[in-house]
Protein backbone atom coordinates (compact mmCIF):
# COMPACT_ATOMS: atom_id res chain seq x y z
CA UNK A 1 0.00 0.00 0.00
CA UNK A 2 1.80 3.04 -0.75
CA UNK A 3 0.79 6.49 0.70
CA UNK A 4 1.89 9.87 -1.44
CA UNK A 5 1.70 12.44 0.70
CA UNK A 6 3.11 15.90 0.97
CA UNK A 7 3.33 15.82 4.94
CA UNK A 8 3.43 13.10 7.58
CA UNK A 9 1.42 15.21 9.79
CA UNK A 10 -1.81 13.33 11.64
CA UNK A 11 -1.76 9.73 11.81
CA UNK A 12 0.66 9.67 8.89
CA UNK A 13 4.30 9.49 10.74
CA UNK A 14 2.82 6.78 12.89
CA UNK A 15 1.24 4.67 9.97
CA UNK A 16 5.42 4.26 8.43
CA UNK A 17 5.67 0.54 7.97
CA UNK A 18 2.26 -0.47 9.76
CA UNK A 19 -0.09 -2.49 8.52
CA UNK A 20 -3.92 -1.38 8.11
CA UNK A 21 -6.93 -4.02 6.57
CA UNK A 22 -3.58 -6.66 6.08
CA UNK A 23 -1.77 -4.14 3.85
CA UNK A 24 1.75 -3.41 4.91
CA UNK A 25 2.07 0.52 4.08
CA UNK A 26 4.72 2.59 2.73
CA UNK A 27 5.16 6.23 2.67
CA UNK A 28 6.45 8.45 0.09
CA UNK A 29 6.32 12.36 0.60
CA UNK A 30 6.21 14.22 -2.39
CA UNK A 31 4.58 17.66 -3.39
CA UNK A 32 0.94 16.85 -4.41
CA UNK A 33 1.61 18.47 -8.18
CA UNK A 34 4.39 16.52 -8.53
CA UNK A 35 3.92 13.42 -11.29
CA UNK A 36 3.87 9.65 -10.02
CA UNK A 37 5.36 7.43 -12.58
CA UNK A 38 2.89 4.71 -12.80
CA UNK A 39 5.26 1.88 -13.00
CA UNK A 40 6.05 2.71 -9.11
CA UNK A 41 2.25 1.31 -8.56
CA UNK A 42 3.24 -1.92 -9.94
CA UNK A 43 2.21 -4.91 -7.47
CA UNK A 44 0.82 -2.40 -4.95
CA UNK A 45 -3.19 -3.09 -3.32
CA UNK A 46 -4.31 0.51 -3.80
CA UNK A 47 -2.56 3.86 -2.96
CA UNK A 48 -3.24 6.76 -1.13
CA UNK A 49 -2.85 10.17 -3.40
CA UNK A 50 -3.03 13.76 -1.73
CA UNK A 51 -4.65 16.17 -3.67
CA UNK A 52 -4.86 19.83 -3.14
CA UNK A 53 -8.23 21.22 -4.13
CA UNK A 54 -6.43 24.61 -4.41
CA UNK A 55 -4.02 23.60 -7.17
CA UNK A 56 -5.26 22.70 -10.41
CA UNK A 57 -1.90 20.50 -11.57
CA UNK A 58 -2.81 18.46 -8.48
CA UNK A 59 -5.96 17.65 -9.69
CA UNK A 60 -4.54 17.16 -13.05
CA UNK A 61 -1.56 14.72 -11.97
CA UNK A 62 -4.62 12.51 -10.07
CA UNK A 63 -6.65 12.35 -13.47
CA UNK A 64 -3.92 11.42 -15.38
CA UNK A 65 -2.40 8.63 -12.69
CA UNK A 66 -5.89 6.91 -12.84
CA UNK A 67 -5.65 6.88 -16.21
CA UNK A 68 -2.39 5.30 -16.59
CA UNK A 69 -2.46 2.09 -14.04
CA UNK A 70 -5.41 -0.43 -12.91
CA UNK A 71 -4.18 -0.17 -9.06
CA UNK A 72 -7.07 1.08 -7.07
CA UNK A 73 -6.66 5.27 -5.91
CA UNK A 74 -7.78 6.57 -2.76
CA UNK A 75 -7.20 10.28 -2.64
CA UNK A 76 -6.50 12.14 0.02
CA UNK A 77 -7.60 15.79 0.77
CA UNK A 78 -8.19 18.45 3.44
CA UNK A 79 -11.71 19.39 3.95
CA UNK A 80 -12.68 18.35 0.80
CA UNK A 81 -15.74 19.95 -1.09
CA UNK A 82 -18.79 17.64 -2.15
CA UNK A 83 -18.14 19.02 -5.36
CA UNK A 84 -14.48 18.01 -5.59
CA UNK A 85 -15.34 14.63 -4.16
CA UNK A 86 -17.29 14.23 -7.47
CA UNK A 87 -14.86 14.82 -9.10
CA UNK A 88 -12.46 12.82 -8.27
CA UNK A 89 -15.04 9.63 -8.39
CA UNK A 90 -15.68 10.75 -11.86
CA UNK A 91 -11.54 10.55 -12.24
CA UNK A 92 -11.42 7.43 -10.95
CA UNK A 93 -10.77 7.46 -7.28
CA UNK A 94 -11.50 4.23 -5.23
CA UNK A 95 -12.81 6.91 -2.33
CA UNK A 96 -11.89 10.03 -0.89
CA UNK A 97 -10.50 10.80 2.87
CA UNK A 98 -10.13 13.52 4.68
CA UNK A 99 -6.46 14.84 5.73
CA UNK A 100 -4.60 14.56 8.37
CA UNK A 101 -5.27 11.00 7.62
CA UNK A 102 -7.24 8.93 9.89
CA UNK A 103 -6.61 5.29 10.53
CA UNK A 104 -9.76 4.47 11.03
CA UNK A 105 -10.71 6.00 7.71
CA UNK A 106 -8.15 4.24 5.86
CA UNK A 107 -9.44 0.89 7.33
CA UNK A 108 -12.48 1.73 5.85
CA UNK A 109 -11.36 2.48 2.65
CA UNK A 110 -9.35 -0.53 2.40
CA UNK A 111 -11.31 -3.24 3.47
CA UNK A 112 -13.53 -3.31 0.39
CA UNK A 113 -10.34 -3.57 -1.86
CA UNK A 114 -9.01 -6.59 -0.23
CA UNK A 115 -12.40 -8.31 -0.12
CA UNK A 116 -12.44 -7.34 -3.93
CA UNK A 117 -8.78 -9.25 -4.33
CA UNK A 118 -9.56 -12.09 -1.86
CA UNK A 119 -12.76 -12.81 -4.27
CA UNK A 120 -10.29 -12.25 -6.73
CA UNK A 121 -8.06 -14.85 -6.03
CA UNK A 122 -11.20 -17.36 -4.82
CA UNK A 123 -12.51 -16.66 -8.59
CA UNK A 124 -8.58 -17.56 -10.11
CA UNK A 125 -8.59 -20.63 -8.39
CA UNK A 126 -12.21 -22.06 -8.78
CA UNK A 127 -12.56 -20.96 -12.65
CA UNK A 128 -13.31 -24.42 -13.25
CA UNK A 129 -16.45 -24.63 -10.20
CA UNK A 130 -18.53 -26.96 -10.02
CA UNK A 131 -22.31 -27.24 -9.91
CA UNK A 132 -24.09 -29.85 -8.24
CA UNK A 133 -27.78 -30.27 -8.47
CA UNK A 134 -29.92 -32.16 -5.90
CA UNK A 135 -33.46 -33.30 -6.85
CA UNK A 136 -35.99 -35.70 -4.89
CA UNK A 137 -37.78 -38.50 -5.90
CA UNK A 138 -40.72 -37.19 -3.78
CA UNK A 139 -40.96 -34.10 -1.47
CA UNK A 140 -40.62 -34.35 2.32
CA UNK A 141 -38.19 -37.13 2.41
CA UNK A 142 -35.07 -34.61 4.33
CA UNK A 143 -33.51 -33.98 1.00
CA UNK A 144 -33.22 -30.33 1.82
CA UNK A 145 -31.94 -30.96 5.29
CA UNK A 146 -29.37 -33.15 4.18
CA UNK A 147 -28.00 -31.08 1.15
CA UNK A 148 -28.06 -27.94 3.82
CA UNK A 149 -25.46 -29.93 6.02
CA UNK A 150 -23.96 -31.63 3.24
CA UNK A 151 -23.15 -27.43 2.12
CA UNK A 152 -22.03 -26.64 5.66
CA UNK A 153 -19.48 -29.90 5.74
CA UNK A 154 -17.90 -29.06 1.98
CA UNK A 155 -17.68 -25.27 2.94
CA UNK A 156 -15.45 -26.30 6.08
CA UNK A 157 -13.48 -28.45 3.97
CA UNK A 158 -13.06 -25.88 1.16
CA UNK A 159 -12.02 -23.41 3.08
CA UNK A 160 -8.67 -24.84 4.14
CA UNK A 161 -7.61 -24.70 0.36
CA UNK A 162 -9.12 -21.02 -0.37
CA UNK A 163 -11.97 -22.15 -2.15
CA UNK A 164 -15.79 -20.86 -1.51
CA UNK A 165 -19.14 -23.01 -1.89
CA UNK A 166 -22.63 -21.59 -2.20
CA UNK A 167 -26.21 -22.90 -2.27
CA UNK A 168 -28.86 -21.96 -4.21
CA UNK A 169 -32.17 -22.33 -3.20
CA UNK A 170 -34.33 -23.16 -6.20
CA UNK A 171 -37.44 -23.99 -4.49
CA UNK A 172 -39.00 -21.17 -5.76
CA UNK A 173 -42.35 -22.07 -3.89
CA UNK A 174 -41.40 -23.82 -1.18
CA UNK A 175 -37.88 -23.50 -0.19
CA UNK A 176 -36.31 -23.54 3.35
CA UNK A 177 -32.96 -23.82 3.19
CA UNK A 178 -32.15 -20.58 4.35
CA UNK A 179 -34.25 -21.15 7.59
CA UNK A 180 -32.68 -24.84 8.38
CA UNK A 181 -29.58 -23.08 8.31
CA UNK A 182 -30.69 -20.66 11.08
CA UNK A 183 -30.48 -17.54 8.79
CA UNK A 184 -32.77 -14.43 8.29
CA UNK A 185 -32.11 -13.10 4.77
CA UNK A 186 -32.65 -9.60 3.97
CA UNK A 187 -32.50 -10.58 0.45
CA UNK A 188 -33.83 -13.79 -1.70
CA UNK A 189 -33.73 -15.36 -5.20
CA UNK A 190 -36.36 -12.76 -6.21
CA UNK A 191 -33.59 -10.07 -5.96
CA UNK A 192 -31.60 -11.51 -8.35
CA UNK A 193 -34.28 -11.84 -11.20
CA UNK A 194 -35.58 -8.79 -10.52
CA UNK A 195 -32.26 -7.29 -11.17
CA UNK A 196 -32.31 -7.49 -14.92
CA UNK A 197 -29.34 -6.79 -16.92
CA UNK A 198 -27.49 -5.63 -13.87
CA UNK A 199 -26.98 -8.99 -12.70
CA UNK A 200 -23.13 -9.63 -12.20
CA UNK A 201 -20.99 -11.52 -9.53
CA UNK A 202 -20.88 -8.53 -6.79
CA UNK A 203 -24.57 -8.63 -7.37
CA UNK A 204 -25.16 -12.12 -6.67
CA UNK A 205 -22.85 -11.45 -3.22
CA UNK A 206 -24.82 -8.75 -2.40
CA UNK A 207 -28.12 -11.17 -2.38
CA UNK A 208 -26.36 -13.86 -0.27
CA UNK A 209 -26.42 -14.40 3.93
CA UNK A 210 -23.44 -16.21 4.84
CA UNK A 211 -23.73 -18.94 7.40
CA UNK A 212 -21.11 -18.90 10.22
CA UNK A 213 -19.14 -21.97 8.34
CA UNK A 214 -18.54 -20.08 5.62
CA UNK A 215 -21.40 -21.13 3.49
CA UNK A 216 -22.91 -18.38 0.82
CA UNK A 217 -26.84 -19.14 0.63
CA UNK A 218 -29.36 -17.19 -1.56
CA UNK A 219 -32.46 -17.78 0.14
CA UNK A 220 -35.96 -19.32 -2.22
CA UNK A 221 -38.36 -16.21 -2.05
CA UNK A 222 -40.03 -15.29 0.69
CA UNK A 223 -43.76 -16.21 -0.05
CA UNK A 224 -45.05 -18.18 -3.32
CA UNK A 225 -44.38 -17.55 -7.07
CA UNK A 226 -44.84 -19.06 -10.30
CA UNK A 227 -42.69 -21.81 -11.47
CA UNK A 228 -42.54 -20.26 -14.66
CA UNK A 229 -41.57 -16.36 -13.34
CA UNK A 230 -37.95 -17.79 -14.10
CA UNK A 231 -37.10 -18.78 -17.30
CA UNK A 232 -34.42 -21.19 -18.27
CA UNK A 233 -31.65 -18.27 -19.90
CA UNK A 234 -32.14 -16.94 -16.08
CA UNK A 235 -30.92 -19.38 -14.52
CA UNK A 236 -28.40 -20.50 -17.12
CA UNK A 237 -27.07 -16.57 -16.46
CA UNK A 238 -27.25 -17.37 -13.10
CA UNK A 239 -25.33 -20.35 -12.59
CA UNK A 240 -22.68 -19.13 -14.93
CA UNK A 241 -22.03 -16.26 -12.27
CA UNK A 242 -22.18 -18.45 -9.73
CA UNK A 243 -19.87 -21.23 -11.05
CA UNK A 244 -17.15 -18.14 -11.80
CA UNK A 245 -17.46 -17.02 -8.46
CA UNK A 246 -17.57 -19.75 -6.39
CA UNK A 247 -15.63 -23.58 -6.41
CA UNK A 248 -18.55 -25.38 -5.37
CA UNK A 249 -22.50 -24.66 -6.62
CA UNK A 250 -24.94 -26.12 -4.51
CA UNK A 251 -28.63 -26.28 -5.87
CA UNK A 252 -31.55 -26.99 -4.27
CA UNK A 253 -34.53 -27.75 -7.03
CA UNK A 254 -38.43 -27.96 -6.89
CA UNK A 255 -39.75 -31.60 -6.58
CA UNK A 256 -42.06 -30.53 -10.03
CA UNK A 257 -40.18 -30.13 -12.99
CA UNK A 258 -39.97 -26.95 -15.25
CA UNK A 259 -37.86 -26.42 -18.23
CA UNK A 260 -35.43 -24.72 -16.33
CA UNK A 261 -34.95 -27.66 -14.12
CA UNK A 262 -33.98 -29.58 -16.59
CA UNK A 263 -31.74 -26.77 -17.98
CA UNK A 264 -29.78 -27.12 -14.43
CA UNK A 265 -29.49 -30.66 -14.32
CA UNK A 266 -27.89 -30.15 -18.37
CA UNK A 267 -25.54 -27.74 -16.65
CA UNK A 268 -24.69 -30.01 -13.87
CA UNK A 269 -21.49 -31.55 -13.00
CA UNK A 270 -22.63 -34.27 -10.84
CA UNK A 271 -26.96 -34.83 -9.83
CA UNK A 272 -28.15 -36.30 -6.32
CA UNK A 273 -30.96 -37.93 -6.50
CA UNK A 274 -32.13 -38.43 -3.05
CA UNK A 275 -34.76 -40.80 -2.23
CA UNK A 276 -35.89 -43.51 0.59
CA UNK A 277 -35.55 -46.62 1.49
CA UNK A 278 -39.26 -48.06 0.42
CA UNK A 279 -40.75 -49.60 -2.79
CA UNK A 280 -43.15 -46.56 -3.48
CA UNK A 281 -40.11 -43.97 -2.74
CA UNK A 282 -37.45 -46.46 -5.18
CA UNK A 283 -40.31 -46.80 -7.61
CA UNK A 284 -40.91 -42.69 -7.85
CA UNK A 285 -36.78 -42.15 -8.19
CA UNK A 286 -37.17 -44.83 -11.21
CA UNK A 287 -39.58 -42.34 -12.75
CA UNK A 288 -37.33 -39.52 -12.60
CA UNK A 289 -34.45 -41.30 -13.64
CA UNK A 290 -37.00 -42.82 -16.87
CA UNK A 291 -37.23 -38.40 -18.02
CA UNK A 292 -33.49 -37.76 -17.52
CA UNK A 293 -33.52 -40.76 -20.13
CA UNK A 294 -36.10 -39.45 -22.25
CA UNK A 295 -34.34 -35.72 -22.03
CA UNK A 296 -30.83 -37.09 -23.21
CA UNK A 297 -29.63 -36.20 -20.09
CA UNK A 298 -28.38 -39.92 -18.97
CA UNK A 299 -24.55 -38.50 -19.79
CA UNK A 300 -25.15 -36.53 -16.51
CA UNK A 301 -23.13 -38.47 -13.45
CA UNK A 302 -26.57 -38.88 -11.77
CA UNK A 303 -25.41 -40.77 -7.82
CA UNK A 304 -28.51 -42.25 -5.92
CA UNK A 305 -28.65 -41.20 -2.52
CA UNK A 306 -30.57 -43.09 -0.03
CA UNK A 307 -31.74 -40.62 2.42
CA UNK A 308 -32.62 -41.58 6.57
CA UNK A 309 -31.46 -45.00 6.03
CA UNK A 310 -31.70 -47.46 8.49
CA UNK A 311 -29.92 -51.06 8.08
CA UNK A 312 -33.70 -52.88 9.24
CA UNK A 313 -35.15 -51.94 5.93
CA UNK A 314 -33.03 -54.63 4.57
CA UNK A 315 -35.09 -56.79 5.68
CA UNK A 316 -38.29 -55.81 3.54
CA UNK A 317 -36.18 -54.09 0.87
CA UNK A 318 -33.02 -56.09 -0.58
CA UNK A 319 -30.14 -54.75 -2.30
CA UNK A 320 -31.42 -56.94 -5.25
CA UNK A 321 -34.62 -54.80 -5.24
CA UNK A 322 -33.00 -51.70 -4.92
CA UNK A 323 -31.01 -52.34 -8.18
CA UNK A 324 -34.06 -54.04 -10.12
CA UNK A 325 -36.38 -51.09 -9.02
CA UNK A 326 -33.50 -48.41 -10.51
CA UNK A 327 -31.16 -50.06 -12.94
CA UNK A 328 -28.20 -48.86 -11.05
CA UNK A 329 -26.71 -49.14 -7.75
CA UNK A 330 -27.05 -46.83 -4.74
CA UNK A 331 -23.98 -44.64 -4.19
CA UNK A 332 -24.93 -43.67 -1.06
CA UNK A 333 -26.74 -43.94 2.38
CA UNK A 334 -27.39 -41.70 5.15
CA UNK A 335 -28.02 -42.99 8.16
CA UNK A 336 -31.69 -42.11 9.79
CA UNK A 337 -30.32 -40.16 12.98
CA UNK A 338 -32.80 -37.87 13.92
CA UNK A 339 -31.56 -37.66 17.45
CA UNK A 340 -28.49 -35.22 16.10
CA UNK A 341 -30.43 -34.09 12.58
CA UNK A 342 -33.53 -32.19 13.97
CA UNK A 343 -31.69 -30.44 16.64
CA UNK A 344 -29.10 -28.94 14.25
CA UNK A 345 -31.92 -28.55 11.59
CA UNK A 346 -33.59 -26.11 14.54
CA UNK A 347 -30.48 -24.51 15.82
CA UNK A 348 -28.92 -23.75 12.18
CA UNK A 349 -25.52 -25.77 13.04
CA UNK A 350 -23.29 -28.16 11.66
CA UNK A 351 -24.39 -32.14 12.87
CA UNK A 352 -20.64 -32.14 14.94
CA UNK A 353 -22.53 -28.82 17.03
CA UNK A 354 -24.63 -31.48 18.58
CA UNK A 355 -22.76 -34.78 18.49
CA UNK A 356 -19.06 -34.19 17.94
CA UNK A 357 -19.49 -38.19 15.67
CA UNK A 358 -22.43 -40.05 14.57
CA UNK A 359 -23.65 -42.36 11.98
CA UNK A 360 -25.12 -39.59 9.91
CA UNK A 361 -22.26 -37.01 10.20
CA UNK A 362 -19.57 -39.73 9.11
CA UNK A 363 -22.34 -40.71 6.03
CA UNK A 364 -21.81 -36.81 4.52
CA UNK A 365 -18.42 -36.67 5.40
CA UNK A 366 -18.24 -39.61 2.87
CA UNK A 367 -20.68 -38.29 0.63
CA UNK A 368 -18.58 -34.85 0.99
CA UNK A 369 -15.37 -37.17 -0.05
CA UNK A 370 -16.74 -38.77 -2.62
CA UNK A 371 -17.61 -35.36 -4.62
CA UNK A 372 -14.49 -33.87 -4.22
CA UNK A 373 -13.09 -37.11 -5.31
CA UNK A 374 -15.05 -36.77 -8.33
CA UNK A 375 -13.95 -33.36 -9.14
CA UNK A 376 -10.36 -33.59 -8.25
CA UNK A 377 -10.66 -31.52 -4.86
CA UNK A 378 -8.23 -32.36 -1.68
CA UNK A 379 -9.41 -33.50 1.38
Amino acid sequence: MQLYLSGADGDAAALIGARVAGFPLSLSLVPSSDKIDPEDLAGSAAAVVQVDPGEPSSMKRFEALAAATRTPLIAAAYDPPLALVRALVRAGAHDVVPLPLDVADLETSLLPIRDQMARATSSAQSANGKLVCVIKSVGGIGATSLLTQLAIRAAENEAHFGREVCLLDLDLQFGNAAFQLGLRPHLTFLDLLEAGSRLDGELLRATMTTHPSGLKVVAAPSSLMPLDALSSEQLIEIVEIAKREFGTVFVDLPASWTNWSLSALAQADMVLLVTEMSVSGLHRARRQLDLLRDQDLTSVDLRVVINRFEKGLLRTVREADVQKALGRDVAYTIANDPSVMHPAIERGVPLSDIKRKSAVGRDIDMLDAGIAAAFGRER
